[in-house]
C-alpha cells in the first residue's frame, strides 16, 4: 500500500471481496452535485462521502479489468488520483465520466506493469481449469456468504470471469463499460478517447467472442 500525504484524506479501505452486483450508471451520474461542489473546494469530509457512495462501483469495475489481485491497491490509487484531481475538475464532463476515465487509467497502468513484470521474469501463467475455478470461487465470493452461495452461481460467476479473459483489452474494456457497468456507447467513447463506431465494432466483436465461448461451455443462451 503506498503512502499517502498529509493532505490526502484517510480512506476506509473495505476488505478484498466479491464486488456487489453491478448497478446502471445513473446511481453515480445522480450524485450530490452539492456534495462534488464541497469536495473540488478541498472539503475532506465531502471527499469521504463521495469515497463512500462510489468506491463498490470502481471496485467492481477494477474487478472486471484487472481480476482480484492487488484490488484494495487499485481501488486506493483511483481515489487517491480523484482527491489530487478534483481541483482541476470544471465540469466538461460527468463525474461519472471523470470517475470512469481515471478508474480505467489506473486499471490500464496496473495491466502495463504487469505485463512488463512477466516479460521481465518470463512468467508462464499455466493454470488448469480447476485451479481457476478454485481461485475465482475463492476470490470472488465473501467468506460470510460463501456457504450460502448456490454452486451454479458459482459456477456462472467463474465462466463470466473466464469469458473475460478470453478478451484483449480494447474488447475488454468496452464490453465491462457497455454491458457490465451499462455505460452508455458515447459516454464509453469519451471514457476511453475512440470514436462511438470504434465502441460499437469492440463492443460486437466482444459480445461474439463471449456468446461462443459460453456456447462452447454448455450454457444456453
Amino acid at each position: 500500500m503506498r503512502s499517502r500525504t498529509a493532505q490526502e484524506p484517510a480512506l476506509a479501505v473495505v476488505p478484498e471481496a466479491e464486488p456487489s452486483s453491478p448497478s446502471t450508471t445513473s446511481a453515480i451520474a445522480g450524485a450530490d452535485r452539492a456534495i462534488v461542489q464541497r469536495a473540488v473546494k478541498g472539503d475532506a469530509r465531502a471527499f469521504q462521502l463521495l469515497y463512500q457512495q462510489h468506491q463498490g462501483r470502481v471496485r467492481a469495475t477494477l474487478y472486471s479489468l484487472c481480476d482480484a489481485e492487488g484490488l484494495d491497491d487499485l481501488v486506493q490509487e483511483v481515489f487517491l488520483r480523484v482527491w489530487r484531481g478534483l481541483p482541476r475538475f470544471r465540469g466538461s464532463s460527468s463525474f461519472a465520466t471523470w470517475l470512469y476515465r481515471i478508474t480505467w487509467n489506473v486499471a490500464s497502468d496496473r495491466r502495463r506493469e504487469l505485463a512488463r513484470y512477466r516479460s521481465r521474469h518470463q512468467v508462464a501463467r499455466v493454470t488448469t481449469d480447476s485451479e481457476q475455478a478454485d481461485r475465482a470461487i475463492e476470490q470472488a465470493i465473501d467468506p460470510a456468504t460463501r456457504d450460502a452461495a448456490p454452486l451454479n452461481q458459482l459456477h456462472y460467476q467463474d465462466l463470466v470471469q473466464r469469458s473475460l479473459d478470453i478478451l484483449g483489452f480494447e474488447a475488454r474494456d468496452v464490453l465491462v463499460l457497455c454491458d457490465l457497468e451499462d455505460v452508455p456507447q458515447k459516454e464509453a467513447a469519451e471514457i476511453l478517447g475512440i470514436p462511438v463506431g470504434t465502441v460499437k465494432s469492440r463492443l460486437f466483436y466482444a459480445r461474439t467472442q463471449i456468446r461462443q465461448f459460453l456456447q462452447q461451455q454448455g450454457v444456453e443462451l
